[in-house]
C-alpha cells in the first residue's frame, strides 16, 4: 500500500508555506478567512478568467502566487448546498488527486459552527485517504522513476475546533482503516494469498482485540461442511472457515453477523471460465474481504456491539480431485446439493457457513456479502450492488446506509417462482436454475440455509472489484460494503 498522507488538525492561520488549499462557496466566494491566505487578491482575477463561481468539485489552480511565498494556492468550489458527509469526502477525495508531489500541505476549512466544522473536517480527511490508497507494493520502480518510496505528505487541516477533529477523525479513521484493509486483500495476487494466507491475515484481528478462530478442513469435515469442502476438493492449498467475534455490547445480547465468500482464486472448476479476464477472479474474495475489514472498523473504534464475522475460504481449481458435473454433496445442514455447474461455486461456500453461524451465534440478524453472480452486473451495472432479503425493515436499513456511504444498494426480489428453479430430481436442490433470473435464483439457493433469521444478501460483483472510479477510489480492489455495514450496525445495533 503506498504511503497514506500524515494528517493533523490545526487552529485557524494563515499558511505561509507549501500548498493552500481553500474552498469557496457559490454565490458567496471565499471566506474572510480564505481570503487572508491571499493578499494580493490574484484568486479573484483568476476566478473571474476561469469563470469560476464555485460551483461543487471545479477548482482554480495556481503555481507560485503573485504576493505570497506559497508553492500554490488551490480554490475548490464547495458549491450552493450544505454538505453531507460524502460530499466532504468527495471534496477530499478532490484534495488527495490534487495533491501531486506536495510534501506540505494546508487546508483552511472555515465553518462557523465547532461541531459542524470537527465533522466537515473529518469527512474530508477520510476522503482523502481513500482517494490517496494505492496498490504499488510490487513495484520496484514508482511512477517517478525512483526506486525509493517517496515520504508521506505533511497535511494540516486548519479547523475551528482542532480537538474535536480530532476525535471525530478518530473514528472516521478506523472505518478508513477496514476500508483500506479489505483492498488490500483483493489486490493481492493469488499466489500470495490463497485460503490459509486469507485467514493468516484475518487472524491478526487478535492484535485490535477480536476473538479469532479458524477452523481446518479436519473440523469442517467433523461438522459436515459437505458444501464448502466440495468446491476446495481440487486445490492443494486446503479450506478454512475463520470465525471473528467482536464483543462490544452487553453480554446478554445476541450478536449481528456478517458472512464473507472467500474463494481466493476462481477457475470456475471443471466448468471452467474463458481464459478472458480470468486473472480478475483473485477478486473472487471480495465479499470475505469487507467482512475482515468490518470487524476491524469496528473493534477499531470500539463499537459498543456484539459482531460475529463468519468467512469461508477456498480456492477453486482444476485437477484430477475438483468436484465434477453431476456430483451431490451433503452440506452442514443436512440438505443435498446435486452441483450442475461447478462455476456456481460461491453460493456452496455460503451454505455452511451462514448455516454455521445461524446454528453457533443465533444472530439477530445475518448479513452476507459475494461477488457471486455476473448477473447482477447486467441487472444493475458497477453502480449498485443487488440486495435480497426476507426483512423489509432490514432490507429499508440497508438502503438507507448505502444511500449516506454512496455504497448503494438496489433491492431485487424473491419468491416460490425463482425458488422452485432449484429443485432437483435427484437431490433436495440444484445449485443452478438456468439462464434467467439467475441472481435471484443464487439468492434463492442462500436462503434455503437461513431459516427465519432476519437476512440480507448482497451481491457485490459489479462494485468490489474494478467498478468505475469515484473520488474517493482509484483502486482495482474498491473496498465495497465496509463504509456501508458500518453505517448499519452504528444507526440501528450500537448501543
Amino acid at each position: 500500500m503506498a504511503s497514506i498522507p500524515a494528517i493533523s488538525f490545526a487552529k485557524p492561520s494563515t499558511p505561509s508555506r507549501g500548498t493552500v488549499f481553500l474552498f469557496a462557496r457559490e454565490s458567496q466566494g471565499l471566506t474572510e478567512v480564505a481570503r487572508s491566505c491571499d493578499p494580493a487578491g490574484v484568486l479573484d482575477r483568476a476566478f473571474s478568467v476561469a469563470d469560476f463561481s464555485g460551483q461543487f468539485g471545479v477548482s482554480v489552480n495556481l503555481l507560485a502566487p503573485e504576493g505570497t511565498s506559497l508553492d500554490r494556492l488551490v480554490a475548490i468550489g464547495a458549491g450552493k448546498e450544505e454538505l453531507t458527509e460524502y460530499a466532504w469526502m468527495k471534496l477530499g477525495g478532490i484534495i488527495g488527486a490534487a495533491i501531486r508531489t506536495a510534501q506540505d500541505v494546508s487546508i483552511v476549512l472555515d465553518i462557523a459552527d465547532a461541531e459542524a466544522g470537527a465533522s466537515a473536517a473529518a469527512n474530508l480527511a477520510a476522503g482523502l485517504m481513500l482517494r490517496t490508497y494505492a496498490f504499488d507494493k510490487y513495484k520496484t520502480r514508482k511512477d517517478n522513476g525512483d526506486k525509493s518510496p517517496r515520504k508521506p505528505a505533511k497535511i494540516a487541516i486548519h479547523t475551528a475546533d482542532p480537538a474535536a477533529a480530532r476525535k471525530a477523525f478518530a473514528d472516521a479513521k478506523a472505518v478508513v482503516s477496514g476500508v483500506l484493509l479489505a483492498r488490500d486483500l483483493v489486490n493481492e495476487p493469488a499466489n500470495i494469498l490463497g485460503p490459509l494466507e486469507f485467514a493468516a491475515e484475518a487472524a491478526k484481528l487478535a492484535d485490535v482485540g477480536v476473538k479469532v478462530d479458524v477452523l481446518t478442513e479436519k473440523e469442517m469435515k467433523k461438522l459436515g461442511m459437505g458444501a464448502l469442502l466440495g468446491v476446495a476438493q481440487g486445490s492443494p492449498r486446503g479450506a478454512r472457515v475463520v470465525v471473528m467475534q467482536w464483543n462490544g455490547g452487553k453480554a446478554k445480547d445476541k450478536p449481528v453477523a456478517f458472512i464473507g465468500k472467500g474463494v481466493t482464486f476462481d477457475t470456475g472448476g471443471n466448468s471452467i471460465k474463458s481464459a478472458s479476464g480470468m486473472e480478475e477472479m483473485k477478486g473472487d474474495m471480495g465479499g470475505a474481504a469487507a467482512v475482515v475489514g468490518l470487524i476491524h472498523a469496528l473493534a477499531t473504534r470500539k463499537a459498543k456491539v456484539n459482531v460475529v464475522g463468519v468467512i469461508g475460504l477456498v480456492e477453486n481449481a482444476v485437477d484430477g480431485h475438483a468436484q465434477r458435473p453431476g456430483d451431490i454433496v451433503t452440506s452442514m445442514s443436512g440438505q443435498t446439493i446435486e452441483v450442475l455447474n461447478t462455476d456456481a461455486e460461491g453460493r456452496l461456500v455460503l451454505a455452511d457457513a451462514i448455516w454455521y453461524c445461524n446454528d453457533r451465534f443465533q444472530p439477530k440478524a445475518m448479513v452476507n456479502l459475494a461477488t457471486l453472480t455476473g448477473a447482477i452486473m447486467i441487472a444493475l451495472g458497477q453502480h449498485y450492488a443487488g440486495l435480497f432479503s426476507n426483512n423489509d425493515e432490514l432490507a429499508g436499513w440497508m438502503i438507507d446506509a448505502g444511500a449516506a456511504t454512496h455504497e448503494r444498494l438496489w433491492r431485487m426480489p424473491l419468491g416460490p417462482e425463482f425458488d422452485k428453479l432449484i429443485d432437483s430430481k435427484n437431490a433436495d436442490m440444484k445449485n443452478i436454475g438456468g439462464r434467467y433470473g439467475s441472481a435471484i435464483v443464487a439468492a434463492q439457493f442462500i436462503q434455503r440455509f437461513v431459516k427465519d433469521t432476519p437476512w440480507a444478501h448482497l451481491d457485490i460483483a459489479g462494485t468490489a472489484m474494478g467498478a468505475p472510479g469515484s473520488e474517493i477510489n482509484q483502486s482495482w480492489g474498491s473496498g465495497f460494503g465496509v463504509r456501508l455495514l458500518d453505517r448499519l450496525v452504528r444507526d440501528h445495533y450500537e448501543g
